[in-house]
C-alpha cells in the first residue's frame, strides 16, 4: 500500500529528469497556445482535449467508454452510458475547478469539496465511508487504496493547504 506523507517532502522531486519533462511539457503547451489562438473557436479544441483527459483518467477507475459515446452524451441522447455520464461529470468537474481557480487565483479545501461534488453529482463533502480503491479490471488486484477514515482525509488536505500557503 501506498503510504501518503504530510508536506514537506522529505525528498528531493525536482530531478534532473522532472525538470526535462517540464520544459518539454512547457513546449507543448506554448504550441498549444499558438494553435488555440489561430483558430477561430479555439473552445473546440480546448473542450476536446478536456473531453480526452477526463476519459483518459477515468479509465484508471476502470470507467471505460468511447469517443461516440461521450460525443453522443455531449448532445443529451437519452440512451448514453453510465460510463459516458460519468466521463462528462470528469469533465464538467475539470472546468469548473479551471474556472473557479481562475476567478479566485486560489484553490482552497472548498473548492475541491465543490469539485467532488460535480463528479459525484450529490453534495456529501469528503468521502466519510471506506471501502474506495482501485483495481486491475483484469485481475482484480488492488492497484491503489486512498486514505480511508475521514479524520485521515481532513489531515492531509489541511496539510496541502497549510504547506501550500507557505510556499506561495
Amino acid at each position: 500500500m501506498i503510504e501518503l506523507n504530510n508536506l514537506p517532502l522529505s525528498h528531493q522531486i525536482e530531478t534532473q529528469k522532472v525538470l526535462k519533462k517540464a520544459i518539454s511539457a512547457n513546449r507543448a503547451l506554448a504550441n498549444l497556445n499558438g494553435v488555440a489562438r489561430i483558430i477561430p473557436n479555439s473552445a473546440i479544441l480546448i473542450n476536446s482535449l478536456v473531453l480526452q483527459e477526463a476519459k483518459d483518467s477515468s479509465e484508471i477507475e476502470n470507467i471505460i467508454t468511447t469517443h461516440d459515446e461521450l460525443y453522443r452524451a455531449n448532445l443529451d441522447i437519452e440512451s448514453v452510458t453510465n460510463e459516458a455520464k460519468e466521463v462528462q461529470n470528469y469533465k464538467e468537474a475539470l472546468l469548473g475547478g479551471f474556472a473557479l481557480v481562475k476567478d479566485t487565483k486560489l484553490l482552497l479545501k472548498k473548492h475541491i469539496v465543490e469539485i467532488q461534488g460535480v463528479l459525484e453529482q450529490n453534495n456529501a463533502g469528503v468521502r466519510k465511508q471506506a471501502g474506495t480503491n482501485l483495481k486491475n479490471a483484469g485481475t482484480g488486484e488492488v492497484i491503489y487504496t486512498p486514505p480511508q477514515d475521514y479524520e485521515t482525509i481532513q489531515e492531509l488536505l489541511t496539510n496541502l493547504f497549510i504547506k501550500r500557503i507557505q510556499y506561495i
